[in-house]
């Protein structure tokens, strides 16, 4: 074991000069001493009873220098043999509490004489070095620990620290990939990967390559890695492992899924590549036909790529599956109002009229129904309503005043929608 061995010398050492003293002394006669058990089994249990007592009656009141100095008394006594754990233990903690470190230290590795395997003991020590500065021995403290628990993550974590504190980075890699195989979804331990790899001069990205070619059928993985990609904005590659994931089958199912075609998506869109981020959340909304919030995404995209016809298409969608919530209601307006945008030349024609006002209409119907984002453009339409919206002038210069009117020509032909005659206009 590291810890005693480091130990050794000196203790022999001790031994030595002990010997050859006791050889300087005139010999007396033989004494004999009785073996162990019967050492023990004539000493004074009273005693050693009383003594236990008071130690816990003052490490139970906190006071931590007659606890000290009791659990002393008993150790010289021989009244720890049998109460090892809980008075090396204790013994180190009332030192802790008086900051008295190397102290602590001493008491520790007294105790692991005695227990060797006690981990107890040994996180104490390992507390104790790390209060003291002690980093190498902090270090070689966790070593033992996991010799004990190999898989104890706790301990790897602390190890992990360390190393990284004493600039070993390359030995820090190594036990965070070890969590990692542990706790294969900790994120930080994967920041803290990342942070080590550049520490080295290395790729974070070849971390998450390294792994997902080890693991191709590890949708998780896979996804992590294509995220990572994103953030360094290699949206190809993410493309191109995306679109493979897509195509396999997972255990996790529609989850997976869904997951896979957002992410899609977003890739597309960081690409620059709308129609097909359109795609991908088409694909995602057959996963789940009922998410009208995919539907207002697909909207978005399209509204983004002026192919307004297919925005119209997909917002009556979201409003069939939610008729009652503003928010679908609002993006129709939206539709329209961008489309006015788009189509407008520099004085609004009657067309850009009647569509703007359809945009108004849907806009003031989602704030009454409690959706609040395109207030804006409710307030902007309101105070140009003379400029921008149909009113009564208008309709006294058409030559057909129809009780209802829908937009004609090549950029609103996708309207089908007819904006009613108000009941104030008269003929």
């Amino acid at each position: 074991m590291r810890i005693r061995s480091r130990y050794l010398l000196q203790i022999l050492g001790y031994g030595l000069i002990i010997l050859i003293s006791a050889s300087c002394v005139p010999p007396e006669a033989e004494e004999e001493f009785p073996e162990d058990e019967e050492w023990l089994e004539e000493k004074d249990d009273e005693r050693c009873d009383q003594l236990l007592s008071s130690a816990a009656e003052y490490y139970k009141n906190k006071d931590w220098k007659s606890t000290i100095r009791v659990y002393r008394m008993l150790t010289n006594d021989g009244c720890d043999r049998g109460n090892e754990e809980q008075v090396y233990q204790f013994w180190a903690i009332a030192h802790e509490r008086q900051a008295q470190f190397d102290s602590s230290e001493i008491v520790l590795l007294q105790g692991l004489k005695h227990l060797t395997d006690n981990l107890n003991l040994y996180n104490r020590l390992a507390y104790a070095y790390k209060r003291l500065g002690k980093s190498e021995d902090e270090a070689y403290v966790y070593q033992d620990i996991l010799d004990i628990e190999p898989d104890n993550s706790e301990t790897l974590k602390e190890l992990a620290r360390v190393y990284g504190d004493m600039e070993r980075f390359e030995e820090q890699v190594e036990v965070l990939k070890q969590i990692l195989e542990l706790e294969p979804t900790n994120k930080s331990v994967e920041g803290d990967l990342v942070l080590a790899y550049e520490n080295l001069g290395l790729d974070p990205l070849d971390i998450y390559r390294n792994r997902f070619a080890h693991n191709p059928n590890n949708v998780s993985y896979g996804i992590d890695l294509a995220d990572q990609l994103m953030q360094s904005d290699e949206f190809v590659e993410a493309i191109d492992i995306l679109e493979d994931l897509s195509h396999q089958r997972s255990s996790n199912g529609a989850v997976s899924k869904k997951l896979i075609f957002k992410k899609l998506a977003q890739a597309y869109v960081g690409n620059d590549q709308l129609s097909k981020a359109s795609e991908s959340y088409i694909r995602l909304f057959d996963e789940d036909p009922e998410d009208f919030r995919t539907a207002i995404e697909i909207v978005s995209l399209n509204i983004d790529i002026s192919d307004f016809k297919t925005a119209l298409l997909w917002i009556e969608k979201a409003i069939d599956i939610a008729p009652e919530n503003g928010e679908p209601l609002g993006y129709k307006g939206n539709v329209y109002y961008q489309a006015t945008l788009d189509c407008r030349e520099e004085e609004p024609s009657t067309d850009d009229k009647i569509v703007a006002s359809l945009a108004h209409k849907y806009f003031k119907m989602s704030l009454e129904k409690g959706y609040r984002k395109f207030r804006r453009d409710v307030k902007y339409l309101d105070e140009n309503a003379d400029d921008l919206l149909f009113g009564l002038e208008d309709w006294f210069l058409l030559e057909d005043q129809s009780v209802s009117l829908k937009p004609s020509g090549d950029c609103y032909s996708w309207v089908k929608e007819a904006l009613p005659k108000d009941s104030s206009w008269k003929q």
